[in-house]
């Protein structure tokens, strides 16, 4: 099972953009302990980017996405604008389609390849090899650490890096910029579905 998502700041200022990189890392980490793969594209710095398409694969991806689908709310006050009275902070987080294959060809000999040790989605099953794979194209990177040989991984992380890319691209087209943008507008700011507090993103019940 494959999912794609858009974590959007939409038209929010920098603090809704730390609030997309605390909903990626808390995402990732709910991934890691439900054992799937997350490999993910920023637009922008990766500590406030204004948004991010994140790729789930794994049994269980679906029921993942569908528990983060609609508005998250950060509640922090400002350390950017400390004299800001803000303390509400919202992000979207949408549905994607699949893109058309291939939109944008990587070449594989642009591609930097790098191994590493580590077990699959999770932790589980550590190898005693560097089998891992990690693969970056023009600061777009995927991992791949399913597959028993090093060989394997490095096709399938070719692979992940490709569909990234065709999501990318799929966005950049003038039609899917216009669904991104009605979805960054489409933010309820009354209605979120799941809220978090402070720096350490801790989540809260939602009060309404």
């Amino acid at each position: 099972m494959q999912v794609s998502l858009l974590i959007s700041s939409g038209d929010g200022p920098e603090e809704c953009k730390q609030a997309v990189a605390h909903v990626v890392a808390r995402m990732a980490a709910e991934a890691e302990a439900l054992g799937l793969e997350m490999n993910a594209c920023f637009d922008g710095p990766k500590e406030r980017p204004a948004s991010v398409i994140v790729v789930l694969e794994g049994v269980g991806a679906e029921k993942l996405a569908a528990q983060w689908l609609g508005t998250v709310l950060w509640r922090q006050k400002s350390k950017l604008r400390p004299q800001h009275r803000r303390a509400n902070w919202f992000v979207g987080v949408f549905a994607l389609d699949q893109p058309a294959p291939d939109a944008v060809r990587i070449d594989p000999a642009e591609v930097r390849f790098s191994s590493f040790r580590a077990g699959g989605p999770g932790g589980q099953h550590q190898n005693t090899t560097d089998s891992a794979v990690r693969a970056e194209w023009r600061s777009i990177v995927a991992v791949s650490r399913d597959e028993r040989s090093q060989h394997r991984n490095k096709a399938v992380a070719l692979q992940r890096l490709q569909f990234l890319v065709d999501q990318r691209a799929a966005q950049s087209e003038a039609d899917a910029k216009r669904r991104a943008n009605l979805m960054h507008k489409e933010l309820q700011r009354g209605a979120a579905r799941r809220v978090f507090q402070g720096d350490t993103f801790v989540e809260r019940r939602w009060e309404g």
